[in-house]
């Protein structure tokens, strides 16, 4: 008789069980017993040709099977994401609280959020007040739209003010915010988004922090914008921005955190920037535009013509200090009529798009060259011949240590 054992499993009754298999003809019955007693408590249960069966079992279990036709089922029918505005007014008046951006109900979430993969808030706090967030999740961010404070919790103390950013990761408790400050609307206003809505999709709560708490000031942020703008050819950049990074992506997705990424993103005045798309619903903060409104705005569609201009647009005006959605793999371009500069802060769930190689960021001019001359891109992600070879000599050489795992190389 062969026997093995399992995870101690606890009965209806509290008492300690184990599993013993005995081999009998080519099947194997298991037998539940008590821990301490050699003879069986119960349930039989037989395997055979690798099905489990015991009455009643089986059809509960095939009860939640379903088949479909593939083409018919590839592309789900989902509710689309929608382009709607969380207007500034929200957080520039009333008391202090948390003015959530929730979306679930029209995207079909089970739960509160402003995409598949985040929730969006503004969290408004009036000066010499507090309130206290919480998040079940792996990455939150603060980006303070106006007003200065701190913020506290068990990753320590941390000051703030207008125009700074800052994320924190896996939080147990809450964190505390008070208002010392504000140059307008007596408080301050936060911008928060996290990534519960993923956790909740997949049934999961985080186990480990992936990164430190870090901050983003105003001051540095504007200086490296500064650089970027004042550097050699920087008058052909359709884009002056910068990405914001973290530490503990740095040798990986450059991304704010393994899951959030953010862009601080400037359009000069009287310029365009032409369209680009990306797979990520990206939540856009206008951090400032030029009264009066109408002046600054973004287009966006899902396709786009011979000549690159998005075809059936949708306008979104800017406001400064409020959110707009730009849906998941739409074409969009930002409109800079006024005489300032304008700034975007778009927070996207781009960091996991990364890192699973599927964020697919493509700018139209590329892809219309590529079509001019007769090419289609399959993917964004560019391969040249050197990487491609180096890929194929590493490929052997790990082919020749372990006879077993190859990449199908002739």
């Amino acid at each position: 008789m062969s026997t093995f054992h399992v995870a101690p499993v606890r009965s209806d009754s509290g008492t300690n069980l184990m599993t013993r298999a005995s081999s009998t003809s080519g099947l194997f019955a298991l037998e539940q017993m008590d821990k301490d007693d050699e003879e069986p408590r119960g349930l039989t249960h037989v395997v055979s040709d690798g099905m489990l069966c015991d009455k009643g079992i089986s059809e509960d279990w095939e009860s939640s099977a379903r088949i479909y036709e593939y083409g018919a089922a590839a592309n789900p029918d989902l509710p689309a994401i929608p382009v709607l505005v969380h207007p500034a007014s929200l957080h520039e008046a009333g008391p202090t609280r948390v003015i959530p951006f929730d979306l679930s109900s029209m995207i079909g979430g089970a739960a509160p959020c402003t995409s598949p993969n985040l929730m969006a808030s503004y969290v408004r706090v009036l000066v010499g007040e507090r309130i206290s967030t919480r998040a079940l999740a792996t990455s939150q961010a603060y980006y303070v739209i106006r007003g200065g404070g701190s913020t506290t919790s068990e990753h320590g103390r941390v000051t703030w003010n207008t125009g700074d950013l800052f994320v924190v990761p896996k939080t147990d408790g809450q964190l505390v915010h008070e208002c010392s400050a504000a140059e307008a609307h007596d408080g301050a206003a936060l911008y928060w988004i996290h990534d519960q809505p993923l956790l909740d999709y997949l049934g999961v709560a985080p186990a480990v922090a992936k990164f430190d708490p870090t901050l983003f000031t105003r001051q540095r942020l504007l200086e490296t914008v500064e650089e970027i703008r004042h550097a050699p050819g920087a008058e052909h950049k359709n884009r002056l921005g910068v990405l914001l990074g973290n530490a503990k992506t740095e040798e990986t997705t450059k991304t704010l955190t393994h899951t959030l990424w953010s862009l601080l993103n400037s359009i000069g005045p009287k310029s365009v920037q032409r369209p680009h798309r990306h797979n990520s619903v990206a939540l856009d903060l206008a951090v400032h535009a030029e009264w009066p409104a109408g002046r600054v705005y973004t287009l966006m569609g899902k396709e786009i013509d011979g000549n690159g201009d998005i075809i059936d647009p949708i306008k979104c005006v800017w406001a400064t200090g409020a959110v707009f959605v730009t849906p998941p793999g739409w074409w969009h371009s930002h409109h800079n009529e006024s005489d300032s500069t304008a700034w975007v802060l778009p927070m996207q769930d781009a960091g996991l798009y990364t890192h699973q190689r599927t964020l697919d960021i493509r700018f139209v001019d590329d892809e219309l060259a590529l079509h001019r001359g007769g090419r289609i891109r399959g993917s964004a992600f560019a391969v040249t011949n050197k990487q491609y070879t180096d890929i194929q000599t590493r490929a052997r050489e790990d082919a020749e240590e372990c006879p077993n795992f190859n990449y199908g190389l002739a």
